[in-house]
């Protein structure tokens, strides 16, 4: 248990709020909290070089990868016309999209983790059996390789996205594979993976307890790797190592990231481990001129209560509390973030420089879903819309204020570049994405 500390009253207020499922703003960057895990920008440079070296046998294995060589990779967008569909004020700076939503092989953000880890533990068993002597990668789509890697298991607990991503990179390396799913996962999402040849074991329990499952019989085989989202270091350097290529985008945009040129990124959160592998990339490459603000469910605000646990600010609850003892129920149609408990790795390496945390009520995630289809012609799913709350809560809240107050930021937002992190969404069927259209522009027209 923590000491029981009494909280500030604006502590206390967003308490209240998370407690009443309200739109709310948690403000960070706290010069006080420091990670304990000292992730150097080595080892981030590392996943990107382990990217680089499977480059030409991602691209034989996935021939839509072809034009980009091999590079799993998703544009960054100007959005004049959603930013005016939000009525963000040009004065406050310009609004971009980072399409991971269109990421190819998993289409979805998780690409980038899930595909990672799959790509080290496969490298390191080639490795062991002298499958790499002359360094052609192209060799572990060989028979020998095949036959080798489906001697072993991948297996992870998802509720959708991730599970895509590493069912998808682990069968096509020949890999068994299989995904835990959470009963919040879509039906689309585990019929994709089946058709691959993914064993998919369903759960009538929530992401957390999926997740328990798989982890507690991947340790009853030897030769099972468990993706273990709540704890894994090679999902988050996976994440991490979009950094590098987002930094060259904003060079080629003829955007500045620097001093009076803030740069504000907004990032759909469950768990935590691809937002925050995703800001320790960021911050490695800006320091304090990013700032990263995570976005979550108003159900499902994990998040904020692991920093605000962190902070010691939820006196009487446990140290590493979920959402349940805050009397919320974890439902949301944004079935990529119902998470209950955040990851404690995500939380603790990005205290210290986080921006922030902010929630979302489902009715605004199918809003600005259709506001972005009908402006921009992008089709994501409910969760990549949680960003797009984030500029106004940052503008227009008091929370908000204050957090640029505090970092001498109010007299550079004309300058300030918004990207909004838009997660998932490529693979979505036409039918489901009708659908959220059709409620999306219910209410916007409401």
């Amino acid at each position: 248990m923590h000491p029981s500390s009494a909280p500030s009253a604006l502590q206390t207020h967003i308490i209240e709020s998370l407690q009443s499922a309200k739109p709310t703003l948690w403000a960070g960057r706290s010069a006080k909290e420091q990670s304990t895990h000292d992730i150097s920008a080595q080892q981030v440079q590392q996943a990107v070089q382990r990217f680089e070296r499977f480059a030409p046998l991602l691209m034989k294995l996935f021939p839509e990868l072809t034009a980009s060589n091999g590079r799993i990779e998703s544009p960054l967008l100007q959005v004049p016309q959603m930013q005016q569909a939000l009525q963000l004020p040009q004065e406050a700076g310009q609004l971009w999209v980072k399409a991971d939503h269109s990421l190819p092989v998993a289409g979805s953000v998780k690409a980038r983790g899930g595909v990672h880890e799959v790509l080290e533990h496969a490298e390191n068993i080639a490795l062991q059996h002298g499958l790499l002597a002359d360094g052609d990668y192209l060799q572990l789509a060989s028979a020998a390789a095949r036959a080798l890697f489906a001697q072993h298991e991948v297996a992870v607990g998802s509720t959708g996205n991730l599970g895509l991503s590493i069912g998808v990179m682990a069968s096509a390396l020949g890999f068994k594979a299989t995904v835990h799913m959470s009963a919040d996962a879509k039906e689309w999402k585990k019929q994709r993976l089946r058709a691959r040849g993914v064993q998919v074991v369903e759960h009538a329990g929530d992401y957390a307890q999926a997740v328990a499952a798989g982890r507690a019989l991947a340790e009853q085989d030897a030769h099972c790797h468990f993706v273990d989202d709540e704890h894994s270091l090679s999902l988050l350097l996976g994440y991490a190592a979009a950094a590098p290529y987002l930094v060259a985008q904003i060079q080629d945009a003829k955007r500045t990231a620097g001093e009076n040129h803030p740069l504000f990124v907004y990032i759909p959160c469950g768990v935590g481990g691809a937002p925050g592998g995703v800001a320790l990339g960021l911050q490695q490459a800006f320091g304090p001129h990013v700032h990263c603000f995570f976005a979550e469910p108003v159900q499902s605000p994990c998040f904020i209560v692991e920093m605000l646990a962190g902070a010691q600010a939820l006196p009487g609850l446990e140290a590493h509390p979920s959402v349940y003892e805050l009397g919320l129920n974890n439902q949301t149609e944004a079935d990529g973030l119902a998470v209950p408990r955040a990851s404690e790795l995500a939380a603790d390496v990005v205290r210290g420089f986080l921006g922030g945390v902010f929630t979302v009520e489902d009715e605004t995630l199918f809003r600005h879903l259709n506001l972005l289809h009908d402006s921009e012609a992008l089709k994501i799913e409910p969760s990549a819309a949680a960003g797009f709350s984030g500029p106004r809560e940052l503008l227009q809240s008091a929370a908000g204020q204050d957090y640029l107050q505090r970092q001498n930021l109010l007299p550079y937002m004309s300058n300030a570049t918004h990207i909004v992190w838009t997660t998932g969404g490529l693979f979505v069927p036409d039918e489901e994405y009708t659908k959220f259209l059709q409620r999306g522009a219910a209410l916007v027209s409401a």
